[in-house]
């Protein structure tokens, strides 16, 4: 018997011999980093930004793949379906993530059987802003309104299940509000129309309203991350201004695939947490309005069984179906 062990014992670290060293050797050829959205996009200033620091201190190049269509979903199943090696990892987002589970009724992916997540690399807070003829002027003002008038408050989005709308539909849940929403295909048209004063509300990325606020045309009533953010610090948080523990944020972070070796992962997210500490990448990250993040592997799969389980709620509530 004891002959038994020991040659089990022997096979087993023959066989464990070669993963071992292609993971002492990692990495020795470029990584691909797949971005399940076009270029020019908030995910590709993240995983660029971030990517190029790491590609110069492990010293390969960091390649960013753009996948677009499906929502996203397409560049996600890609590499659920990759090799367990680190050279293919994908920038995990809100809506892939922690949204589609329960919209998409047949997801080609498993968001948590089939990726092993390496860090949560950055949050960015959406910003609830008003037409200046609302009177409102505080986010309890702007609710109150809901309640004496209900779905006289029409809120825009970038279009339904997008992340401003399930947030406006929280809203309506959590605070009791009333707000009418109206989808629009991309944000863009939906601005036009709330500075027009076709729309009173707008729940979205910061970067395409704040002029406008700055100008007067609009006014910013909070933002929904669990802090202010460094792009409009002056702004209250939802969770300050009447609803405590309130947090709604688009966030992403980096993935590779399920089965991916421990030190492998453990490497990865050591050289992203060092690129988002470095002062210019902090410093362009926050000015569009990020907060850095970079958790740890653990702590980010955590948090992505928690998001699940928060939207989902919300999605049916929603009664919200994928388009």
């Amino acid at each position: 018997m004891k002959l038994l062990y020991a040659g089990l014992a022997l096979l087993a670290a023959a066989v464990a011999a070669p993963a071992l060293a292609q993971t002492a050797a990692y990495p020795n050829r470029p990584i691909r980093f797949v971005v399940p959205f076009a270029p020019g996009g908030n995910a590709d200033t993240v995983s660029r930004t971030a990517g190029q620091k790491v590609a110069e201190a492990i010293g390969q190049q960091v390649v960013i793949d753009n996948r677009s269509g499906a929502n996203g979903n397409i560049g996600m199943e890609i590499v659920a379906r990759a090799a367990p090696d680190g050279y293919t990892i994908v920038l995990g987002y809100i809506a892939n993530v922690a949204i589609a589970p329960s919209l998409v009724s047949r997801l080609p992916y498993d968001p948590v059987k089939d990726y092993a997540p390496i860090t949560l690399l950055a949050t960015a807070s959406n910003i609830l802003v008003v037409h200046s003829s609302v009177s409102a002027r505080t986010l309890k003002e702007l609710i109150a309104l809901s309640k004496a008038k209900p779905k006289s408050i029409n809120f825009s989005s970038a279009g339904v299940a997008s992340v401003g709308h399930l947030t406006g539909e929280l809203f309506n849940t959590v605070a009791g509000a009333d707000f009418q929403h109206v989808p629009y295909k991309g944000s863009a048209q939906g601005v036009i129309d709330l500075v027009a004063g076709q729309i009173q509300m707008l729940i979205g990325g910061m970067s395409s309203v704040m002029p406008h606020v700055k100008g007067g045309r609009l006014r910013a009533i909070a933002v929904t991350g669990a802090q202010r953010s460094p792009a409009a610090p002056d702004v209250p948080t939802v969770a300050e201004s009447l609803l405590p523990g309130f947090e709604a944020t688009a966030w992403y972070g980096a993935l590779a695939p399920a089965g991916t070796p421990r030190a492998i992962v453990t490497l990865l997210h050591s050289e992203f947490a060092k690129a988002l500490a470095l002062p210019d990448v902090k410093q362009r990250l926050e000015n569009l309005g990020y907060v850095i993040v970079a958790s740890p592997p653990d702590v980010f799969a955590a948090y992505i069984k928690t998001e699940i389980v928060k939207w989902a709620k919300v999605v049916k509530a929603s009664g919200a179906k994928a388009e």
